[in-house]
């Protein structure tokens, strides 16, 4: 029996790991699919306190692990399949190993969404790409399309323009969600164009992308539109498949939970952008874990009979 484990390994579950090691805890996290969450699809973090000149995504989600490893929390390099979290004994249960907890922390993050339109599956990893960082190299001297409006799109298109020769930046709207600081940035980018009102309808290539069908949402005029990639930019949505049955949701289908992490079961908390349909930031994320391994650190301490800080 554990005291805590962490289901996630991005900013909120890494510091809810060293909150909880530092509280005797002995966390273990299991870091999941993709260690480190959506920052480490980040290039360049700006907005994280304590790094003036940014910080790689990459390189944050290491200095997150190796503080939480440094106090003994246990890293799992592994994806957990089932969990049972109703009992005053949590299950929580890979492939080939099944642990028990005292209280679980819920920091599964977000997953990137698809157009679900014609040619985006059969042509994801031969041009269609959710990830700038990871694929960006491909395209040098290229012109590639980024699809969205929002920060992600934004801060992902002017990452490739060290890249690509020409990016194209579609948009369903007539003006864009992001900051206005990266609005500055490219609108002033002489590497960046954008399309207005329209969407992508189709994904077309012969083996690799050669182009989309377009369609302007007010004419309804169809154009075919010639791109040696696209890369993919308009929200996420919560991992939430292991927990439905068990956790309760909120309308948006984020873990519910109140404004100290707790969710409808005792012992079980989420942080992060499971459960953050509005913020969705790194430090934001980081400051849910915080939250939540203080609530796991009182609800042990309660479970055994132990006084707890400030009570």
């Amino acid at each position: 029996m554990r005291d805590v484990i962490i289901i996630g390994s991005g900013p909120a579950g890494l510091t809810a790991a060293i909150y909880t090691a530092r509280a005797n805890l002995a966390p273990l996290v299991i870091a999941g699919m993709e260690q480190g969450g959506q920052i480490t699809l980040t290039d360049d973090l700006e907005n994280y306190p304590g790094f003036p000149d940014g910080v790689k995504g990459f390189e944050l989600y290491q200095i997150l692990e190796k503080q939480a490893q440094r106090f003994g929390a246990e890293m799992l390099y592994d994806v957990v399949t089932q969990v049972d979290l109703k009992g005053s004994a949590k299950k929580v249960k890979t492939a080939d190993k099944e642990f028990t907890a005292k209280a679980v922390i819920i920091a599964t993050g977000s997953t990137p969404k698809k157009l679900n339109i014609l040619g985006e599956k059969e042509y994801t990893g031969k041009g269609v790409s959710y990830c700038a960082t990871c694929d960006g190299f491909f395209y040098t001297g290229k012109h590639v399309a980024v699809i969205g409006g929002g920060n992600s799109a934004l801060d992902e298109g002017l990452f490739l323009t060290r890249f690509a020769d020409r990016v194209t930046i579609i948009h369903r709207r007539d003006r864009l969600r992001a900051d206005a600081i990266l609005q500055e940035r490219a609108f002033q980018n002489e590497k960046i164009e954008f399309i207005w009102d329209t969407v992508v309808e189709v994904v077309a290539g012969d083996k690799v992308v050669t182009g989309l069908k377009l369609r302007n949402v007010k004419t309804q005029e169809t154009t075919d539109f010639a791109v040696d990639g696209v890369f993919v930019f308009v929200g996420h949505f919560p991992n939430v498949e292991l927990f439905k049955d068990q956790i309760k949701l909120d309308d948006a289908g984020y873990i519910d939970t109140d404004n100290r992490t707790f969710t409808n079961i005792a012992g079980v908390f989420a942080c992060g952008d499971v459960q953050d349909n509005i913020y969705r930031q790194a430090i934001t994320a980081a400051g849910t874990g915080c939250q939540s391994a203080i609530e796991a650190e009182k609800y042990i301490a309660a479970l055994e009979g132990q006084s707890y800080p400030g009570k």
